[in-house]
């Protein structure tokens, strides 16, 4: 068995977070129609998690139209999400967006002209070469309102009561302090502003292993939050109106031909994949900021 990387504090986790994001920013992922490579299912982001080396698309497999691939730049897509929360915020001509957890820019661009040239799209994320890569892209796309700034999500740089609506792809789940992101959505939202999130969720406790390994949390499992805590955490923020658009079990959807990460993963813990079958979810919800 594999040395087991453990998990030692908040500061440590988020440093891992940003080497891992970091190189797979790096990386030329093709796009799923242009290589004969088979696709293992799931997201790079979450259980499946699939080697930094085998980046190809699978956004098409969690809920994203050919279309809407195919009309953002081709470095957009990492295939980092766990769902396709961007179509539940119905976004209008004029509105401003905010992706926390920006990645590449798949998202905002997907926004761009939805809002239109009166309208305005931010991405937030604390990766270096993530922000570099995606105002690479926004640069080469002529994307005139789209910016994207580097920043936690704990502290966004944004002011108070400036955006109309906020999306994320399995992000928070990396964040340590998600009473502190969920403040900060809250904060920069207008009165009236909603959110549609995609993030993994337990319904059932991790095995102790899993739960301690620092390789588990940059892959978006040990991060990840107890369903009932998790919506306390969004109600306390000031949140209303929860609605649950999507609810799917991730390693169901594995089966026995496991990628790359994650087969290290359950080799490092010495982990029966059916000790977590069941419990790790990805799930994708709505909710409001009170006018």
């Amino acid at each position: 068995m594999m040395k087991m990387a453990a998990v030692n504090n908040d500061e440590t986790l988020v440093d891992r977070v940003k080497a891992r994001y970091g190189r797979i920013a790096k990386r030329n992922p093709t796009r799923k129609a242009e290589t004969d490579a088979p696709s293992s299912g799931g997201s790079c982001c979450g259980p499946s998690c699939c080697s930094e080396d085998e980046l190809i698309t699978k956004s098409d497999q969690l809920g994203y139209s050919p279309q809407e691939l195919e009309s953002v730049p081709q470095g957009a897509d990492l295939g980092l999400g766990c769902g396709a929360p961007l179509t539940a915020l119905k976004l209008q001509p004029g509105e401003t967006v905010l992706d926390l957890g920006a990645g590449g820019g798949l998202d905002a661009f997907i926004a761009s002209p939805l809002v239109g040239e009166q309208g305005r799209v931010v991405g937030v994320d604390m990766t270096t070469e993530m922000i570099e890569r995606a105002r690479r892209n926004a640069s080469e796309g002529g994307y005139a309102n789209v910016e994207f700034r580097q920043g936690r999500l704990e502290s966004l740089p944004l002011g108070d009561a400036e955006i109309d609506a906020i999306t994320s792809n399995c992000v928070v789940n990396l964040v340590p302090d998600k009473q502190a992101v969920f403040r900060e959505a809250f904060r920069v939202l207008k009165p009236g502003g909603r959110i549609a999130l995609s993030d993994i969720l337990l319904d059932a406790p991790l095995p102790e292993a899993i739960e301690k390994s620092i390789n588990a949390f940059v892959g978006c499992i040990s991060g990840a939050t107890p369903r009932e805590r998790y919506f306390e955490i969004v109600k306390e923020a000031g949140f209303t109106d929860i609605e649950i658009l999507n609810d799917t079990p991730i390693l169901e959807k594995l089966g026995g031909d496991l990628p790359a990460d994650a087969r290290e993963l359950l080799d490092e813990t010495g982990v029966d994949l059916r000790e977590i079958k069941g419990a790790v979810r990805s799930v994708t919800f709505r909710a409001h900021k009170p006018e």
